[in-house]
């Protein structure tokens, strides 16, 4: 029988006719938990709900001398949501610098076109170059966009790939490699058509002379080139997105399941292992993103993916392809970092707050008792 926390409630209602001399004597017997000797009069029973539960639930003074408890009244998935959109927002404009380094490496190539010598730009002259024309705020130029498009990108693929796990799970009871795999490509590609047209616009934002401001670049693009000028590059996009969310994902999950279970749960050990998974994933799969980022420009001349990956190796030769992985690189330390230490500190502030609350009703039942 499974325990309730409601209680019953016997009810007298008298019925004309059926009274007698005896009927208050019975139903004293019945309040009484005599039963014996009944027999007219007629009784309901109802189910009322016990309270008792609400009664101890903390006041507002205690909620004021004790704010964490507050924490726990948040759904635990609105909050792990907010703290995922925070984090990335946070990380994004720490790297940003990082970020414009790179795109500009990856595009040199392309922006001073077919007649210059000079074909390619390094990473330090990349950095003197944004100082020297934009001043200290050109680091920063296009991470609005980027910061506006992390928060949906975050929650479409933290969504999504929960949704993906439980479908290609199946009926068993452990998601296989390959499963874990297209979880992870199908949760990248999600998150990635969901945003693209912001990716592009940040990219225009980033390398174009001229653009300041995000509708004006939008509304640029609508003039010129079309609707469709905002899905340029959606092609390698996917197919750039889908195997570095899938190996990157996969990695981490089965590294940190391989530890033992001390280990797992610890700050140190989901960074370095999210490093690790995060090299490996860009090593194979940053080509594309400079293939993806060329399309992207204002009159590139590749419409396909396989007329732009010749195309690059033609001009810039294969190390063309691995422009800006340097910064690429480099940004992924401090973004890695900011992320999963912002994210584990608001699930550790969830935990404590859940037991702050259960410590206050359990004070209120005590003093109550």
């Amino acid at each position: 029988m499974t325990k309730t926390n409601e209680q019953g409630i016997l009810v007298w209602r008298r019925i004309p006719g059926l009274e007698n001399e005896s009927s208050q004597q019975q139903q004293q017997q019945w309040r009484g938990g005599n039963l014996r000797g009944v027999g007219v009069g007629f009784a309901s029973v109802s189910m009322i709900e016990n309270n008792k539960e609400k009664d101890f639930f903390p006041s507002t003074d205690q909620f004021l001398k004790h704010p964490l408890a507050l924490l726990a009244l948040v759904p635990k998935d609105a909050a792990l949501f907010a703290a995922g959109a925070v984090a990335g927002a946070a990380a994004k404009t720490f790297t940003a610098p990082l970020d414009r380094v790179k795109l500009l490496m990856q595009t040199h190539g392309l922006r001073i076109g077919e007649g210059s010598a000079k074909k390619a730009i390094g990473f330090l002259e990349a950095i003197s170059v944004i100082g020297k024309e934009e001043g200290l705020k050109g680091y920063w130029k296009g991470n609005l966009p980027q910061v506006i498009r992390v928060i949906p990108y975050s929650a479409a693929q933290l969504f999504s790939y929960e949704a993906y796990k439980k479908l290609f799970k199946g009926d068993g009871d452990e998601l296989s490699i390959l499963g874990r795999l297209a979880a992870g490509a199908c949760a990248g590609m999600t998150s990635t058509l969901v945003t693209y047209p912001l990716d592009v616009l940040r990219l225009r934002l980033a390398v174009e002379p001229g653009c300041r401001t995000m509708s004006q670049v939008a509304l640029s693009m609508l003039r010129d080139e079309g609707v469709a000028s905002f899905y340029n590059g959606l092609g390698p996009s996917l197919i750039g997105i889908a195997p570095y969310i899938a190996v990157n994902f996969c990695i981490f999950d089965l590294v940190k399941k391989a530890l033992p279970e001390k280990y797992q749960k610890r700050t140190e050990t989901s960074l370095a292992t999210a490093l690790v998974s995060a090299t490996l994933a860009t090593l194979m799969c940053y080509p594309l993103d400079t293939v993806r980022r060329q399309m992207q420009m204002r009159g590139s001349p590749y419409k396909t993916v396989l007329d732009a990956i010749p195309g690059i190796i033609e001009r810039d030769g294969v190390i063309g392809l691995y422009r800006g992985f340097l910064p690429n690189a480099l940004k992924n330390l401090p973004n890695s970092s900011i992320r999963l230490t912002t994210f584990d500190t608001v699930k550790s502030l969830i935990a404590s707050s859940q037991k702050e609350l259960e410590r206050i009703v359990e004070e209120n039942r005590e003093k109550q008792n």
